[in-house]
C-alpha cells in the first residue's frame, strides 16, 4: 500500500506542470482549518498515523485527511510520529505538520501551583493538563524514595512545591514533575531565604513550617512578617504558638475539612494542635507563597506578643494580654451582630 502512495505522489510529478503541481499542493499547500488562535492536540504514546489523523481532525486543525495521510504513507514518516502534545497555527501545509510530528518539535503546557493548598488539590491541578494523573502525582508526594532523594521526607515534600506557573511537557510523568519543582525551591531558598534563616537560627524545615502557618493566618501581604513576628516572639519565650490555622489542619486530618473553629476545637488531642503543645507542629501545614516565605525569615522586629482579627480586615496586635482581650472582645460582639443580621435576613 505504500509502495503504491509513493508511485501515485511520483507518479504526479510526471506528469508535467499539472502533476508537478498537485504534488507540490499535496506536499506545501495549506491544509489546516481556518482559526485564530493556536490549537492544540495529545498524541498519546503508541499513536499510529490513523490516530493523529484522526485527533487533527476532531481538533478542528485538518482540513483535508485524505492528503495527509497519502504524504505520511508515501514517504513513511507516518512511521516517524512521535507522542507528545503540539500545537499548530493556521495556515499549516501536510508536510509542516508532519516535520513537528516526526521531528517531536512539541509545544509545553502550563502547570499552575496554588499557595495555601493541601496535597489533593495540589495534585489536582498539577495533573490537569498533563499525561499523568491526580493520583499517580499524590503517589510521588508519598514516595519516600523520591522524597529521600531530593533531601526530605513524604511529611513536608508536598510544602516544598513552591507556588508558581511552570511549563512542562505534557508526557512527563509526575515524578519527574515534583523533581523539578522541589529543585526550584531548592535554587529559590538559597538565593534569596537561606542567609535571612541562618541570622534567625532557622532551619529549612523550620521556616516552611512557620512560613505555612502564615500563609493560612492572613492574606494581608503587608502584615505577614508582623505575624512571624510573633510567632518567633512566642518561640523564643517559649510560649506555646496558640496559632488557629495549626488546630485547622487538626480537623482537616481528623474530619476531612475546614469549618468555623469552635472552643471546644482548642483542646483537640492532636500533635499539630499548638494550643496544647509547644513549638511548631511536626510539619507544615501547607506550601507557603513566597510572599510568606520572606515574611518569615525577615520577620518584623517588635515586643508584640498576640494578635486578633479585625472586623474591618487585618489584625490587631498588641504587646499585653489586656490589649489583647480588648481586642477580641471587639471582635466577638461584631460577630455576633453579623450572626443576628443574617439570621434575621433569612
Amino acid at each position: 500500500m505504500k509502495r503504491m502512495l509513493k508511485v501515485l505522489l511520483l507518479g504526479c510529478l510526471g506528469l508535467g506542470i499539472f502533476g508537478g503541481g498537485l504534488a507540490a499542493w499535496i506536499l506545501w499547500g495549506d491544509n489546516t482549518r481556518t482559526y485564530a488562535d493556536d490549537r492544540g492536540v495529545h498524541l498519546p504514546v503508541g499513536t499510529r498515523l490513523s490516530d493523529a489523523a484522526d485527533s487533527l481532525m476532531t481538533r478542528g486543525i485538518l482540513d483535508r485527511r485524505w492528503s495527509f495521510v497519502l504524504l505520511a504513507e508515501a514517504t513513511g514518516w507516518g512511521d516517524q510520529i512521535k507522542a507528545g502534545h503540539y500545537t499548530f497555527t493556521a495556515p499549516q501545509s501536510n508536510k509542516a505538520i508532519l516535520d513537528k510530528l516526526r521531528f517531536g518539535q512539541q509545544t509545553s503546557v502550563r502547570i499552575m501551583i496554588p499557595a495555601g493548598s493541601r496535597p489533593e488539590r495540589i495534585a489536582g491541578l498539577a495533573a490537569r493538563n498533563m499525561a499523568f494523573s491526580a493520583e499517580e502525582f499524590l503517589a510521588a508526594l508519598k514516595d519516600a524514595e523520591l522524597a529521600a532523594s531530593l533531601g526530605t521526607d513524604t511529611l513536608h515534600l508536598f510544602t516544598y512545591m513552591l507556588p508558581d506557573t511552570y511549563y512542562e511537557f505534557w508526557l512527563t510523568d509526575a515524578p519527574g514533575v515534583v523533581r523539578r519543582i522541589k529543585r526550584e525551591f531548592d535554587r529559590y531558598f538559597a538565593r534569596e531565604l537561606a542567609d535571612s534563616a541562618a541570622a534567625l537560627d532557622l532551619t529549612l524545615p523550620e521556616v516552611v513550617s512557620l512560613a505555612a502557618i502564615v500563609e493560612w493566618e492572613t492574606n494581608v501581604n503587608q502584615e505577614k512578617s508582623t505575624i512571624a513576628g510573633v510567632y518567633l516572639n512566642r518561640l523564643h519565650r517559649q510560649w506555646p504558638l496558640q496559632a488557629d490555622p495549626t488546630v485547622q489542619y487538626a480537623l482537616i486530618e481528623l474530619e476531612g475539612g475546614k469549618r468555623r473553629l469552635l472552643f471546644r476545637d482548642y483542646r483537640i488531642d492532636h500533635s499539630y494542635n499548638t494550643y496544647r503543645f509547644r513549638g511548631l507542629p511536626p510539619g507544615p501545614i501547607t506550601n507557603p507563597s513566597r510572599s510568606s516565605l520572606e515574611s518569615t525569615v525577615r520577620a518584623g522586629r517588635h515586643d508584640y506578643m498576640f494578635f486578633v482579627a479585625k472586623p474591618g480586615g487585618g489584625h490587631a496586635f498588641n504587646v499585653t494580654l489586656s490589649g489583647h482581650n480588648r481586642d477580641a472582645a471587639v471582635l466577638r460582639r461584631y460577630l455576633r451582630e453579623r450572626r443576628r443580621i443574617e439570621a434575621a435576613a433569612q
